[in-house]
């Protein structure tokens, strides 16, 4: 009995013992990650330039107050972890899709013309635009205080996360989603490249009712003509910006595939233009309706395309979808 209850107890002290092993290392890690955060903070910000797409800009580095004044800087501020001041709204809230990630910055107004009065009780160390903007918009961002242009032009996705990771601290955050980017694109591409090579693949947005296309170096459509190596339809060669496309054009090109990007508050006039689209007769005909090879918001409607957070997400759906 003495022999048992001795066991007994050394096994008790052994688990307290490790108990108290497991707490003393979670309180080294809590401690660790406080210092780290700390330690942070108390970098003190200073001026530098920086290069940007063959210009330079004077900016507070690393910033305190970044102003996420476009949905590109705000989906390459999800996907960095930092947190703005203040970002866009939507109806009157953070875009859904980034509400969590976002969530806390103030908003500013809408995406054609932030409201400066707004941007400026946020004492920005730096407003990160977009080259959507026109000049009279950009002018007034940069009186309140340096305002990089955010570019649009999806293959300078890498550019703009690098500079906004290095204008934030996360330098080394950059460097390892562009090389987990560029190693998960390899690997797909040689899945999928003999598979596509053949293939007539469109990415169309709906907007106004209408439906839309957009360059090879633009939106989505790098994922599919880069990345992944899909032909570009001549279609999509054509074009110079944003275009409306025809349904007959749509048919006369009959491609094989369509992903199709359809936002509610694009569409505040045609609601229904989606469910139109579908019912009609041209549409329906297609090759890629025939095949069930239509995807709807295959990634947020809202999604920008030329960020970060944009490729990632629709490289897996692309792949996902296609290989179906």
């Amino acid at each position: 009995m003495k022999k048992q209850w001795l066991l007994g107890a050394a096994a008790a002290l052994t688990f307290a013992l490790a108990g108290c092993g497991e707490n003393a290392s979670e309180a080294k890690t809590s401690a660790d990650k406080q210092e780290k955060q700390a330690a942070e903070e108390k970098v003190e910000a200073t001026e530098q330039t920086i290069s940007y797409l063959g210009k330079d800009y004077t900016v507070k580095v690393p910033a305190k107050s970044i102003v996420a004044a476009s949905l590109e800087a705000m989906e390459d501020a999800a996907i960095l972890g930092i947190k703005p001041t203040g970002v866009l709204e939507i109806a009157g809230e953070i875009p859904s899709y980034l509400a969590k990630d976002l969530a806390g910055a103030e908003l500013i107004g809408d995406k054609r013309a932030p409201n400066a009065e707004a941007v400026l009780t946020l004492n920005p160390d730096v407003i990160v635009g977009t080259s959507k903007w026109g000049e009279d918009v950009m002018a007034e961002m940069n009186k309140i205080q340096t305002t990089l242009p955010y570019s649009h032009i999806s293959t300078n996705w890498k550019e703009n996360l690098t500079v906004l990771a290095k204008v934030a601290g996360k330098e080394d955050a950059a460097a390892k989603i562009i090389a987990d980017y560029d190693e998960k694109a390899k690997t797909a591409k040689a899945e999928v490249a003999k598979q596509l090579a053949d293939k007539q693949i469109l990415i169309i947005r709906v907007r106004g009712g209408l439906m839309y296309i957009y360059p090879a170096n633009t939106f989505l459509n790098p994922v599919l003509y880069e990345d992944l190596g899909a032909k570009v339809p001549e279609v999509i060669a054509n074009v110079q910006a944003q275009a409306e496309i025809t349904m007959e054009t749509l048919a006369s090109v009959n491609p094989d595939a369509i992903f199709l990007q359809f936002e509610d508050s694009e569409n505040t006039d045609a609601p229904t233009a989606l469910e139109d689209l579908q019912k009609d007769p041209i549409f329906s005909s297609l090759k890629a309706a025939q095949d069930g090879q239509v995807f709807v918001n295959s990634v947020d409607p809202l999604a920008q395309g030329g960020t970060a957070w944009s490729k990632v997400k629709f490289l897996d759906a692309a792949v996902e979808n296609l290989l179906k």
